[in-house]
């Protein structure tokens, strides 16, 4: 390959971790509503309760959080893999160790499904508690994260 390529490859990979982790935003805040629609299941009596099962809210919840779990591990490792390859060294910062700290939130959050399957409410407690967590990091992290998308851009 020649080094022109190379070097546009290096140039635009570092705005793949941005536009996955915007995506993923999107789909976290889309698991929380499919979220609260599985627990209002468990609150729900008769018809309400019968049309809110057919709309599969748990497997939807179920499938989307394994996606998120999936990309979030991904472009956590990339955005790294790519900052290293670009700078030869990662830089140690607050949006660094967000990013690392929301990785190991979600891994644990997906681990407590087969308790919540189960049916332990301890379990669903420290999910939910959990994913807020993550939620809220992620906004704090887009916010800083285009701060870094922007000297990324005047680099150029």
């Amino acid at each position: 390959m020649s080094n022109s390529v190379l070097n546009t490859v290096k140039v635009y990979s570092q705005f793949l971790h941005p536009i996955l982790m915007w995506v993923l935003l999107g789909l976290t805040i889309y698991a929380l509503y499919l979220g609260m629609k599985v627990r209002k299941i468990r609150s729900a009596e008769g018809e309400e309760k019968k049309a809110l099962i057919q709309g599969k809210y748990n497997q939807r919840h179920y499938q989307i959080g394994s996606l998120i779990l999936a990309l979030m591990v991904l472009g956590s490792i990339g955005a790294m893999a790519v900052t290293y390859v670009n700078s030869s060294k990662l830089f140690v910062s607050p949006h660094l160790l967000a990013g690392l700290s929301m990785t190991a939130l979600i891994a644990v959050s997906a681990s407590l499904s087969p308790l919540m399957q189960k049916g332990v409410d301890w379990a669903r407690y420290t999910h939910i508690a959990l994913n807020v967590t993550i939620l809220g990091l992620f906004g704090w992290q887009a916010v800083t994260g285009m701060k870094i998308v922007q000297n990324v851009i005047n680099r150029l």
